[in-house]
């Protein structure tokens, strides 16, 4: 039996062992199959009537929505000046985020496509959301969550579905003395933060971070969710020293399967707590706010952004053996993350970040690296290397960032909010088209002087067939032992904590719709990218097997078969026993999420 097939059986045990058995719709006896159980569309006689949506909209402190996407509006129609200022609009995020039929990511080439939703929830309250999950388990309807909207898979959107919108959920309160329910004399008193689950993380780490002097660690992209990013585990520019952001989760307010609302934190409904740091959004319950250890800030927060060509194979591979060498020798360690990129046309780009070093002190790091590179044949500085730091006070703080060459890209839009701003590196996400995307935890062991070698070959032959970034912050070997621990009590996989970086191979292109003229996918062009991605995927599973790499749920392949095993590799077993206690009869459902074994892809099905 394959490890992946066993880990599945054996995430069944502790279900069937408790309730003798399986019940209600999904009963099945030795030679019989699964009963077939269908979510109903708006074609079918099921569907709820008018009267019963309006029922619902006069229960909601918030509003129901009639969705109507912009994109529906521009599919099949000769291209005009509307359409030709929506996909302008599509580079902004925030507007993205602000309209409710939309998601940061368009697609996925030969996957998904993404469609707005029949009905939307925008809720203002827990009890917004519980009435939206009764109103979807009692009409067996398709349910989907969206918060900041970034998910990959497309698990934030689906057509014939009722949509629970969390984006008006954007309360932040400081905490000096956080204690959890429940905990008073169990557990000590934490700095904290509760927020929102409709917060995203520029917000939050301007009200944490400028304006209280604290550190919440989150994302590094400035407009995705929160609650989000919390459940898929969590990796930021700074993880290295902090530790995943799950890992700073000390409660969660959810909306359960029944219509409840609960809390769970390390002393109520522990199992659901360990579940939801990391077990993948959306797939336990409906989270509508969470409380963050804050932790002390560094003096200083700052990066390093460099580009060295090479001019010959053999001269990138000297390179590359060299930016190896120094990660190992100087970077491995709680001050540096983020990531180095290797391209085809022989360059490699330095996107470092640091925490509590002067600009002086990381000068001084670097200077013998590019030194190397002066006086090595074959090898070109683009320019002068910049490096550059700022007061952490001021990192998420826009006023400053704006003042900063090139930094941020503002929200434009009449009326935006003047904290509305992101990093301009990722304006390549926002409304992008994926061609594919595949990821991998790198073991430590690769940065020892006897594996170096292959490991640099490996790097070199995938970086031949397409371009790859080695994201050093979210491996977590080489963090402090508190953040490690913090991290490990969470259900994200193991390997994670034993890897020095996370590599992501990936192809993505500009906002992309099916029939709309001028503006549809080339799948000729996405197929012949997704099949480089894994030409250079496998060139790194010469050097760490697939099963042994794992994958970060947030950032992979849409197509991976053995998903239970690289998302969460021996704490799925665990995660299942959680998803069939709290839901059982899968009204959450998403994209290789926990318990979707025996689901039809989109959802809408299961058993038969």
């Amino acid at each position: 039996m394959r490890r992946r097939d066993l880990l599945k059986s054996a995430g069944a045990l502790p279900f069937i062992a408790a309730t003798g058995g399986m019940t209600g719709r999904a009963q099945t006896s030795a030679n019989a199959s699964p009963e077939v159980f269908r979510r109903v569309r708006p074609s079918d006689a099921g569907w709820p009537s008018k009267s019963a949506w309006n029922d619902l909209r006069s229960r909601l402190k918030g509003e129901l929505i009639e969705v109507q996407s912009p994109l529906d509006a521009c599919a099949g129609k000769t291209p005009a000046a509307a359409c030709a200022q929506l996909f302008k609009d599509l580079k902004n995020p925030y507007f993205i985020g602000d309209n409710v039929a939309l998601t940061q990511t368009l697609g996925w080439a030969e996957a998904w496509t993404t469609k707005s939703s029949v009905y939307a929830v925008a809720a203002e309250t827990a009890a917004d959301v519980a009435a939206a999950v009764d109103f979807a388990r009692e009409n067996r309807l398709r349910l989907v969550v969206k918060g900041g909207g970034h998910s990959y898979f497309g698990n934030s959107n689906a057509p014939d579905s009722l949509l629970i919108w969390t984006r008006r959920m954007n309360a932040i309160e400081l905490h000096d003395a956080f204690v959890g329910d429940g905990c008073a004399g169990r557990v000590a008193p934490r700095p904290a933060v509760s927020v929102g689950a409709g917060c995203i993380w520029m917000h939050v780490y301007n009200a944490v971070t400028v304006r209280a002097g604290r550190y919440v660690q989150g994302g590094g992209c400035a407009t995705v969710g929160v609650a989000g990013l919390i459940q898929s585990g969590g990796f930021g520019s700074f993880s290295k020293n902090y530790g995943i952001a799950a890992g700073s989760l000390l409660e969660a307010e959810v909306v359960t399967a029944d219509g409840k609302v609960i809390i769970a934190n390390a002393c109520r409904n522990a199992d659901l707590f360990w579940g939801l740091k990391g077990g993948g959004g959306g797939s336990l319950g409906v989270v509508t706010r969470l409380t963050l250890e804050t932790h002390e800030l560094p003096d200083f927060f700052g990066g390093c952004f460099a580009t060295v060509r090479a001019a010959t194979d053999q001269a990138f591979r000297a390179l590359i053996e060299r930016a190896v060498g120094f990660y190992a020798e100087s970077l491995f360690n709680p001050h540096w993350g983020e990531q180095i990129v290797l391209r085809p046309n022989r360059t490699l780009r330095v996107a470092m970040v640091f925490q509590g070093l002067s600009e002086e002190r990381a000068r001084a790091v670097w200077q013998p690296f590019f030194d190397w590179v002066g006086r090595t044949p074959g090898l070109e500085l683009e320019g002068t290397p910049a490096i550059l730091a700022l007061p952490a006070l001021a990192f998420w703080d826009p006023d400053t960032l704006r003042k900063g060459p090139g930094l941020v890209i503002t929200d434009s839009r009449p009326g935006a909010s003047p904290d509305n701003v992101f990093w301009t590196g990722d304006q390549g996400e926002a409304g992008q088209f994926l061609n594919a995307y595949q990821s991998a935890w790198l073991p430590a062991a690769l940065l020892e002087k006897d594996q170096q070698s292959r490991f640099v070959d490996a790097l070199h032959a995938a970086a031949r067939h397409w371009g790859l970034g080695l994201h050093f912050n979210k491996g977590l070997a080489g963090a402090p032992a508190t953040a490690l621990a913090r991290s490990r009590d969470t259900a994200t996989n193991p390997v994670a904590f034993d890897a020095c970086a996370l590599v992501i191979i990936a192809s993505n292109g500009e906002p992309a719709y099916p029939g709309i003229p001028g503006r549809a996918p080339d799948l000729t062009v996405a197929r012949s990218r997704a099949e480089a991605v894994e030409r250079a995927m496998a060139e790194i599973y010469r050097v760490v097997p697939k099963h042994l790499a794992g994958a970060y749920v947030s950032e992979s392949n849409y197509f991976d078969d053995a998903w239970q095993e690289s998302y969460w590799g021996d704490n799925y077993p665990r995660l299942l026993a959680v998803k069939q206690k709290v839901d059982p009869d899968g009204l959450f459902f998403v994209h290789n999420g926990v318990g979707t074994e025996g689901w039809s892809r989109d959802g809408f099905t299961r058993g038969g």
